[in-house]
């Protein structure tokens, strides 16, 4: 009996529940690269490289093993481009009893994968992917009844279940979250660690060439290409960041600085996301530096939230809500993406040095995210598909699981507040207390009306303005409000004029 065994671009996970039992001298493994899935947004040339590498190198170590691999590549001219392209001839040619796969993290590919059995004709075992700490059952089960879906609640339940940084059935150090000690800025002079990744071999290379003839066009540059592509890698980048940067990450998580795209963060989200590692094993390696090594308790305790917290907490989200959570637009945003984006040519010195950043990356973190490309979008309304389009192109991390809800709950509260209790607006006065970007900036920070000053300041004063039928009775917007609303009538009309200059030339 052959089973054939379908496993997908981020599922580079020996242990994925569609091997587990593989049968090495009766089975087969099928893995191709597709066009559909590199185009369906324009992916950062790095990200494509990053999942074509890995893919082929998962692959010869398959081989190496003794499994027979069924590998498609894209260039091959008798590739079908798609995923059910594929998968049909490899079933006319080998001929299996059935098809196992594990479930995929994105809810077009699901609707395919349901879709296989019928058309295809051959039994197909959809399992579930157990590399998460809380499957969607779990969640589901977690979300019912419940009015509000906070993340914080979510993530102490998840640490009781696993034990993770707990004592007995308290958390370790007396408190759940060290968020606040977590909010400094980088100071001056400080030395930050090195992304030192492997050079690229002779399969990376290769892919490299591949991509950047096929992608020359789209946004993101492949030079200096460092991601780790297998699982040796991924594993020396986690200690990197145990040895190197997690003893100040706590601190200077949110901190943002010129010509520092990496600072004291891990960079383990795109190995984590293809499955290069595993959450439990990269959560149990930070709690033993916290154990064994006396790395801080704000700075593990961060690192842990951001994964068995959030990371788990947004997936179930998605999968929760999903089709109808992406067609949600609370906030009535309609407006285009500015092309600045796509170019990083604008002179707001923040926006331009994140976005040049994440060109030459395909990677900002949490904050650069949120509080910069995103704040903006947040504040000039714009379209939530063309953000949630962009944040799914550009960074080598984003797969639509964990990027949706980040971007349509989180950054543009589209969701109307079902993921986040209040929009994530703030003025400059954020981006230049947690940065050095206003330095230099032709925007003057402490500006709010004239001509040069920082477009953030008016943008979020007309942000407050035009959704203060929907926002003000928010509890924790209350103060905000009766700020503006002690702002005289000549300053708050000159506030929203600014803003409305701002708005008008931004292409």
């Amino acid at each position: 009996m052959t089973v054939l065994r379908f496993v997908l671009g981020d599922q580079l996970d020996r242990k994925i529940s569609s091997l587990k039992d593989i049968d090495p001298d009766a089975d087969v493994v099928l893995m191709a690269e597709v066009a559909d899935e590199a185009t369906y947004v324009p992916h950062h040339p790095k990200k494509i490289a990053l999942i074509l590498s890995a893919m082929r190198h998962f692959a010869a170590e398959l081989e190496r093993e003794g499994v027979r691999v069924h590998y498609v590549r894209l260039d091959d001219g008798a590739n079908t481009g798609s995923f059910t392209g594929e998968l049909k001839r490899a079933i006319e040619r080998l001929e299996p009893d059935r098809v196992v796969v594990t479930e995929p993290g994105e809810w077009r590919v699901e609707q395919d994968m349901k879709a296989w059995e019928k058309a295809l004709g051959v039994p197909v075992e959809i399992r579930a992917d157990d590399r998460f700490l809380c499957s969607r059952e779990e969640f589901r089960d977690w979300a019912d009844g419940r009015k509000q879906l906070r993340m914080e609640h979510f993530y102490r339940e998840m640490r009781k279940r696993t034990g993770i940084l707990m004592d007995g059935d308290k958390p370790v150090g007396g408190d759940w979250n060290y968020d606040e000690q977590n909010r400094k800025a980088l100071p001056k002079r400080i030395a930050t660690p090195d992304f030192d990744g492997a050079d690229p071999d002779d399969v990376t290379a290769e892919v490299l060439a591949l991509v950047a003839d096929r992608f020359a066009g789209n946004f993101g540059d492949l030079e200096g290409f460092r991601f780790p592509v297998t699982r040796q890698d991924a594993l020396q980048l986690l200690d990197r960041f145990i040895e190197r940067g997690l003893g100040r990450f706590g601190d200077y998580q949110d901190a943002m600085a010129v010509g520092e795209p990496f600072l004291f963060h891990s960079l383990v989200s795109p190995a984590l996301n293809i499955g290069l590692l595993r959450p439990r094993e990269v959560l149990e390696r930070i709690e033993a530096a916290y154990h064994d090594k006396g790395a801080p308790l704000n700075a593990v305790e961060g690192f842990i939230r951001q994964i068995l917290g959030w990371r788990e907490y947004v997936r179930g989200i998605y999968w929760l809500r999903m089709p109808e959570y992406a067609d949600t637009n609370a906030l009535g945003a309609d407006r285009p993406l500015p092309d600045f984006f796509w170019t990083a040519e604008t002179d707001m010195r923040c926006l331009a040095e994140v976005i040049d950043q994440t060109r030459r990356e395909a990677y900002a973190h949490h904050i650069q995210r949120l509080m910069v490309t995103g704040c903006f979008a947040l504040l000039i309304g714009a379209d939530p598909d063309d953000v949630n389009e962009w944040y799914l192109a550009v960074y080598a991390d984003a797969f639509e699981w964990v990027q949706l809800p980040n971007t349509h709950g989180m950054v543009l509260h589209a969701d109307g507040g079902y993921l986040g209790s209040k929009p994530y607006a703030a003025s400059g006065k954020y981006i230049d207390r947690m940065s050095d970007y206003c330095s230099g900036c032709r925007y003057d920070v402490k500006d709010t009306e004239g001509d040069n000053a920082c477009p953030f300041n008016s943008l979020y004063w007309h942000f407050l303005d035009r959704h203060a039928e929907r926002l003000r009775g928010n509890r924790r917007m209350a103060m905000i409000y009766k700020t503006w609303e002690r702002f005289d009538e000549e300053r708050r009309a000159a506030i929203l004029k600014r803003a409305e200059h701002v708005l008008e030339t931004l292409t």
